[in-house]
C-alpha cells in the first residue's frame, strides 16, 4: 500500500514538473512574440497553443492591450501627420506676404524725405522682417523634410569645387560681418556621394551658425579617411553661456537661451535631417570655446 502511494506521488510530481515546464516554454514563446509584436509596430497578435483556458484568457486580454495600442498609435501617427499639414500651409501662407512687406520695405528706403529716427524704425523693421521671412522658410522646409517629399538625387560630387564655389557665391556675406575665413582643403580632388542640392543647404545653415555667433575667423575643412569625408566648420563661442554640445542637433534647441539673434532654434536640426536622408551623419564638439560642427559623407 505504501509502495502504491509512493508511486502515485510520484507520478502527481512528475506531471506537476511536466506542466511546470509546459507553462513556462509557453510564457518563454509568448514573450518572444511580443518582441516580435513590438518590433513590428503592433502590428501582429499573440497566439497560444497551449490548451488552458486561462492561459487562453490571458492571451486574449493581451491581444485587446495591443488593439488598443495600435489604435492610439495610428491616431498618434495622423494627428502628428495633420500638425506638420498645417505647420507647412501656415509657412507656406506667410511667406506671400513677408515677401510683400519686404518689398515694400525696399521701396521706402528708396525715399529721400526719411529723418534719421524714421530710417532707424525702418531698418528695424526690415531686420524683424527678415527674421520672420527666415522661421517661415525653416518651418516650410522642416514640414517638407519630416514629411519625407524630399526627392534625394545622389550622384558622385567634387566636395572641393563645391565649397570653393560656396564660400566664393558667400563671399559678401561673410565680409560684412567682418569675419575671416579659414580654408583648409585636401591638395587633391574630393568625391563624395550626395545631392549637391541638400549639401549646400547644409553648407548654407553651418555659415549662418557662425555668422550668429563668430567672432574674427572661422574655419571650413574638408578631410578625406578611407571611405568617409568630412565637412567641419569651427568657430569660437565665447558669447554664449553654457550650453549642451550633444544636443545642438536637436529640434527648437537653442545655444543662445537669450534668443537675442532670432530664428527658432531650427538650422542645425534640418542640417542633421538633410544629412541622414544622404545616409550622412553629424557630430559636434567644443574645445576651449571653439565650437566644431562636422558632417559626414560617404566617399565617392
Amino acid at each position: 500500500m505504501i509502495y502504491l502511494l509512493s508511486v502515485f506521488l510520484a507520478v502527481i510530481c512528475i506531471c506537476l514538473i511536466i506542466h511546470i515546464e509546459i507553462l513556462r516554454h509557453e510564457m518563454r514563446r509568448t514573450a518572444d512574440e511580443l518582441r516580435r509584436t513590438r518590433e513590428n509596430s503592433y502590428n501582429r497578435r499573440l497566439t497560444v497553443t497551449l490548451v488552458d483556458k486561462d492561459f487562453t484568457a490571458l492571451a486574449s486580454e493581451m491581444n485587446h492591450c495591443l488593439d488598443f495600442q495600435q489604435q492610439l498609435k495610428q491616431k498618434n501617427e495622423q494627428t502628428e501627420q495633420q500638425l506638420k499639414c498645417s505647420i507647412s500651409d501656415i509657412a507656406h501662407d506667410l511667406r506671400t506676404p513677408l515677401t510683400v512687406i519686404k518689398g515694400s520695405l525696399q521701396l521706402m528706403e528708396l525715399e529721400q524725405d526719411f529723418s534719421l529716427k524714421n530710417r532707424e524704425y525702418l531698418r528695424i523693421c526690415h531686420e524683424k522682417t527678415d527674421c520672420l521671412k527666415k522661421m517661415a522658410d525653416d518651418f516650410f522646409e522642416l514640414a517638407i523634410l519630416e514629411s519625407e517629399q524630399t526627392l534625394v538625387n545622389l550622384s558622385r560630387i567634387n566636395a572641393v569645387s563645391l565649397i570653393m564655389q560656396f564660400v566664393a557665391d558667400n563671399e559678401s556675406a561673410i565680409s560684412s560681418s567682418n569675419l575671416i575665413p579659414e580654408i583648409e582643403l585636401p591638395e587633391k580632388n574630393v568625391y563624395i556621394m550626395a545631392d549637391s542640392q541638400l549639401v549646400m543647404r547644409i553648407l548654407e545653415n553651418l555659415l549662418n551658425n557662425v555668422l550668429r555667433y563668430a567672432h574674427g575667423k572661422f574655419l571650413i575643412r574638408l578631410e578625406q579617411s578611407e571611405e568617409i569625408c568630412l565637412i567641419t566648420f569651427r568657430n569660437s563661442v565665447h558669447g554664449l553661456q553654457q550650453f549642451d554640445v550633444n544636443k545642438l542637433f536637436e529640434r527648437t534647441y537653442r545655444a543662445d537661451k537669450s534668443r537675442q539673434n532670432g530664428g527658432v532654434g531650427l538650422g542645425l536640426y534640418i542640417v542633421r535631417l538633410l544629412a541622414e536622408k544622404q545616409g550622412g551623419t553629424v557630430s559636434a564638439s567644443l574645445n576651449n570655446s571653439e565650437l566644431s560642427l562636422s558632417v559626414e559623407f560617404t566617399a565617392g
